[in-house]
Parts: C-alpha cells; structure tokens; sequence
C-alpha cells in the first residue's frame, strides 16, 4: 500500500482502558485536576494524539502549533475533555490490533517518551516536543497493522514490531517505514514542524539534509526501550548503540543509560503508566 493511501486510511487507534477508566473518574468530579488529567493522557498515545489534533484545530485560532499535552488541555473545556475521552475506542483484546501486542506497545510507547524527555533535558532540548515525538513516534506502526494487514504479519514473520531492525526492514519491503506513517500522522493532525520532522527522520536522523537534534534524541531514545524490550545485554547493547547519532548530540552509551529514568528490573504494573 502506498504511503498516502495508508495515510487516508480510516482507523481509529485504540487506547489504554486504565488511563480511560481513570480519566472518566477524574473528569466526573466538580473540579477535575488538570495535572492529573495531564498525567493520565500522557501515558496513552492515541488519547494524546486526539487532543493534540484537536488543539491544533483552526477553531482555536492559536498563533502557533501546539505541541504538549498541558497547553493543550488549558485550551478545552471538562465538557470537551469528557466527549474526547468517553469516545476513544478501547484495545482490550489480542485482536484490537493484530500482531501487536498492546500492552508491550503502550510500555514501550511510554518508556520511549520519559527516556526523550530525560535525554532532551541533557542536550537542552525542548522537553514537551521531545515527550510527545516519544510518546507518538510509533503510532504509525499500529496503523500499518491495522490498514494494511496481511503485508505487515508477513513483516512480523521476519521481525517483531519493535525489533532493533524493524524500521530497515520495513523500508526495504514497502519503501517507508512506521516512523514515516507517524510523521504523516501528525502533519496532518497539523502537529507543530519540530514534532513532524523529529518523526520523519527518526530511523535514520543523519539522512536528512539539515539535521534534527529532536530525531536524534527519539532515535537513541527508542534504541534503550527496544533494546530492554529485546532483554539485550551489555555487549548486545555496546554493539547495537547508534554512536554516530550519539556523538551528534555529544551523548555516548554511559550517559545514555545514566539518563535512564525506568527501573528496568521491577515488573511492569498498572501504576507504571503514570507518568
């Protein structure tokens, strides 16, 4: 499938049924907390990738693009809040998305985005666009399996989702990959440039002809999630780490992992995708 008929596409992304859950009861008090609502958004791609979307609509008549989650939500009212929330479809089964499994993709999608913010911070990096390119980087991936199928399980047959190689591999079979999908999205979500373009070059940031600092720092923030998604050991990561991206931003493999805000050791729990 072509890169912009996947892109036209009508599918709706499914959401992580705990952060609904919680934001409905959250938005039903008199006086919901902005802070917490922020929170909770912030742990699920789809929901932050709607509010964004309708933040960044001409009927707020914003001067410029809207790219975090907090700006977002001083823009809408509870009762707007409320309908965004209520009517997100949920991924609460196996088959919401087959051939992702959504729990792993929701960690990875939010461990990704705590890992760029960190990482942003360090290269003095805007925080908010690094948070939000980590924690939409990957929805073009959930499209791909939900529009095009039966050509994206044959990919699964040689790399799993979040595999190190997935976003070659994609590229050499369809002539683009996730990350390509995911930039598409948000520029036509009218997502702010930095965020757009971190996407787009996200795979292979020093390709492109004026160079990103934001996809770098989302391209060595995934290398870490995947490669912990991937149980890869010292050696496995030492060989597998993008040093040249890396020296770009002047960040080697220590300062990567020191930056590292995600016990890696503890099993994952419901309470973990709170930011």
């Amino acid at each position: 499938m072509e890169l912009n008929a996947l892109l036209a596409h009508p599918v709706a992304l499914p959401s992580l049924p705990r952060a609904v859950a919680l934001l409905m009861t959250e938005l039903a008090h008199d006086e919901p907390s902005l802070r917490r609502v922020a929170q909770l958004i912030g742990t699920d791609p789809a929901l932050a990738a709607r509010l964004l979307e309708l933040a960044n609509t001409p009927a707020f008549q914003m001067q410029r693009q809207i790219a975090g989650i907090p700006e977002a939500l001083a823009l809408l009212g509870v009762v707007q809040l409320r309908s965004l929330v209520s009517s997100a479809p949920l991924g609460t089964t196996s088959r919401s998305v087959p051939g992702v499994n959504l729990q792993q993709f929701w960690r990875y999608s939010l461990n990704t985005a705590k890992l760029a913010r960190s990482l942003a911070g360090l290269v003095h990096h805007n925080q908010i666009a690094a948070y939000t390119a980590g924690l939409l980087h990957a929805v073009g991936e959930l499209l791909l399996h939900l529009a095009a199928p039966d050509t994206v399980l044959s990919i699964n047959s040689l790399v799993p989702p979040l595999d190190l190689r997935r976003a070659k591999i994609e590229q050499r079979i369809l002539g683009y990959c996730y990350g390509n999908v995911s930039a598409g999205l948000a520029q036509r979500w009218q997502f702010p440039d930095v965020v757009v373009e971190a996407l787009q070059h996200q795979s292979a940031p020093l390709d492109n002809n004026v160079y990103e600092p934001l996809a770098g720092v989302i391209h060595l923030a995934s290398w870490r999630a995947r490669a912990r998604e991937a149980d890869l050991g010292e050696k496995e990561m030492a060989v597998s780490f993008p040093g040249e991206v890396g020296l770009m931003l002047g960040l080697d493999i220590d300062m990567v992992l020191q930056q590292d805000p995600i016990d890696w050791t503890a099993r994952p729990e419901a309470s973990d995708y709170v930011v």
